[in-house]
């Protein structure tokens, strides 16, 4: 609760309603018993603090830790409150091993002069003993505060075994002592304060209401005053407490908060040690004309990490989010749908959500705005109706320059967001599939020559180009660990096709159901069904794109397959070399060429075939180069994790949806290629 300093109330002292006077000859009534016993004199009437005594889980929220902390963002937020206005510089906050908790400014200080409708008591005897007392209601004392309930410190009083205030004004030192919500000792003066003023509050939480939970945690107490200053970066906040308390943990016994950089610093913090998608953190701040209120944000997405929004309205947290975070995803969501639009990706954009955009979206962003509404006591939502609108429009220009300024930024944050949303579909489609099979026997595609294995350890599943090769393929294997599944032709290009024509893709199709594992988030490395998937294609240029597109699949699809090392690549002959009763087989020209100058040299001539493909060679002949575990080579697909950003950035430049990049690499590299004919798989 924001500050509850110079307004005033109304209230008066507890009491209960009286029963009323019976009449000379009480009324008969034909009711039950029960009906009887239930009179005036059962209506309780509780004034003043009594109803937060007795029930104040409807002020705070219940009596756990969580409640009890709560009691401390009331009166920081006062303190808060005086340094947006520019009345206060520092704010001092110290715990003390007896469980007391202070905490000072050097702001105007609580009045404490007689308030006009209780002439008897002091501003500062109302503010603290009667609820809805406090200076929020007044426009001219804050132009912007955290709420108008006027409640906070009137509760923190009321649910405080002890409290205790100072107040420095005029250069003069008041106070004023509480028990339990009620007037301990009248407003005194202590003395001169020539060098001091503000406001100081300590208190103790009553264990009546707390029970054990009645002690605050130094941890907890130090982040949240640190997320004060990052709200404001006006406010030098000063923590200290007795060292017993945080002996052997992380937290220091002192420290000073001061950010200058305001959620920007905060976000950093947040994010340390994180990956991001882009690098640059779209931060922001706006203030409206006349200290009426601001806006300011700062925002990133991160690559391993769930996203997560954070969202204040006048230094508030709002736990549950509001009207403010409705204003954020919107905004965040027409924006990028904007520069689909501008790059022609408008098809690829349509099925995103805000859901897809906020995903791992980490986001700060902090409102001041004037008389906010907030659903519940403890303030968990901004329900101020304004303020979606308020923070839409000025995020939305703000986020489209930020967008305009970086175009190699804002494309590679519309290709992750795009990608979100197709596996968030891809994974709804992968739940339907598995209600609607959960009850069926496995399915395997039609053209799968399974292995007689029942095991996956030493099983393997080639995946051959065309049914000819695949013909040869089935009468070369060993029919106990190898497995053959002919594709025919090219597959599809999973980088750049949509998610209606992956799931419609049949060749596709047949590869997930063989190898039994799932693709995406769904994957299950103890469902896969081979030790080794091994790309058998051509060894010719048509082989060549064949194996990068499957690569491409299983990259995009199956990445935990290559990172635990099931994939591999096999490496048949291109040529077959005869001399005599002497022959050989040749990977490539190169290879080609080596053994002309080792093997074949000098020994007469060298009969040469040339492989159209693996369709051409005879069963003996494919098993002997490629399939025999004791005589192939086969080349492991490997992905090093330094490698891992400039692999990402190689697929989607030589494989996405994008052909000017592929041009481009093509003219990088164009001197290159008619030097050298052939490059080795």
């Amino acid at each position: 609760m924001a500050s509850d300093r110079d307004l005033f109330g109304t209230g008066g002292p507890s009491r209960k309603a009286k029963p009323a006077k019976p009449a000379a000859e009480p009324r008969k009534t034909s009711g039950t018993p029960d009906e009887a016993g239930y009179t005036a004199a059962s209506i309780e009437v509780l004034e003043g603090l009594e109803p937060v005594r007795r029930r104040p889980g409807m002020y705070i929220g219940g009596t756990d830790e969580a409640a009890l902390h709560h009691l401390f963002a009331e009166v920081i937020d006062n303190s808060m409150d005086e340094a947006v206005a520019g009345h206060a510089t520092f704010i001092e906050v110290h715990l003390a091993a007896d469980g007391w908790l202070t905490v000072t400014d050097n702001g105007r200080g609580i009045p404490i002069d007689p308030h006009p409708k209780y002439p008897k008591k002091s501003a500062l005897e109302v503010i603290m003993t009667v609820l809805h007392a406090g200076g929020k209601f007044d426009s001219g004392a804050y132009q912007t505060s955290g709420g108008l309930h006027g409640v906070g410190i009137s509760v923190v009083n009321a649910l405080s075994e002890r409290l205790e205030v100072e107040v420095a004004r005029g250069q003069v030192l008041y106070r004023q002592v509480f028990e339990k919500g009620l007037v301990k000792s009248k407003l005194e003066t202590v003395g001169k304060a020539p060098n001091r003023r503000g406001t100081r509050v300590r208190f103790k939480p009553d264990p009546e209401i707390f029970g054990k939970a009645a002690h605050f945690k130094p941890a907890r107490l130090f982040r949240m005053s640190r997320s004060k200053a990052y709200l404001f970066g006006g406010v030098e906040i000063r923590w200290t407490c007795t060292p017993a308390l945080v002996a052997g943990s992380e937290i220091p016994a002192q420290a000073v908060f001061h950010f200058p950089g305001g959620l920007k610093d905060y976000l950093a913090q947040d994010i340390e040690g994180k990956e991001q998608v882009v690098e640059q953190v779209f931060t922001g701040k706006v203030e409206k004309p006349g200290g009426h209120g601001s806006l300011e944000w700062a925002i990133s997405w991160l690559v391993q990490d769930d996203g997560f929004v954070h969202s204040y309205c006048n230094t508030i947290p709002t736990a549950d989010g509001g009207t403010h975070e409705a204003g954020l995803r919107t905004a965040l969501l027409r924006g990028l749908k904007d520069h689909a639009e501008r790059v022609n990706q408008t098809k690829r954009f349509s099925n995103v959500t805000s859901d897809d955009v906020m995903a791992t979206c980490a986001a700060l962003i902090s409102v001041f705005i004037r008389e906010p509404e907030f659903q519940g006591q403890n303030k968990g939502r901004l329900m101020t109706v304004e303020a979606a609108k308020i923070v839409e429009n000025t995020m939305r220009d703000a986020f489209d320059h930020w967008l305009a300024s970086a175009p190699t930024t804002a494309n590679k944050l519309l290709d992750w967001t795009i990608e979100r949303s197709e596996e968030r579909l891809r994974r709804r489609a992968e739940k339907d599939v598995a209600r609607k099979t959960a009850t069926r026997k496995l399915r395997l595609p039609g053209k799968l020559a399974d292995c007689s294995n029942a095991s996956s350890d030493n099983s393997e599943l080639f995946i051959v180009e065309g049914d000819s090769a695949g013909g040869s393929a089935k009468q070369a294997r060993d029919r106990a660990s190898q497995a053959i599944l002919p594709l025919r032709g090219k597959i599809l290009n999973v980088a750049s096709a949509t998610r209606d024509k992956l799931a419609a893709n049949q060749q596709i199709s047949d590869l997930a159901l063989a190898l039994g594992c799932g693709t995406g988030s769904q994957y299950k490395s103890a469902e896969l069904r081979y030790d080794k998937v091994i790309i058998m294609t051509d060894a010719d240029v048509d082989g060549a794109h064949i194996a990068s597109l499957l690569i491409t699949y299983f990259y995009r699809q199956m990445p935990k397959l290559i990172d635990e090392g099931h994939l591999y690549l096999a490496v048949p002959p291109l040529y077959k070399m005869t001399q005599g009763s002497k022959s050989a087989y040749a990977r490539n020209d190169a290879h080609r060429d080596e053994l002309m100058r080792t093997i074949f040299a000098g020994r007469g001539k060298v009969e040469m075939s040339r492989f159209k493909g693996l369709g051409e060679m005879l069963p003996a002949q494919l098993k002997e180069t490629t399939m025999d575990p004791r005589k192939r080579t086969l080349l492991k697909v490997v992905i090093q994790p330094e490698d891992r950003e400039e692999t990402s950035s190689s697929v989607e430049r030589l494989m996405g949806n994008k052909p000017e990049a592929r041009f481009a690499f093509i003219q990088e590299r164009a001197t290159f290629a008619a030097e050298k004919e052939l490059v080795d798989i």
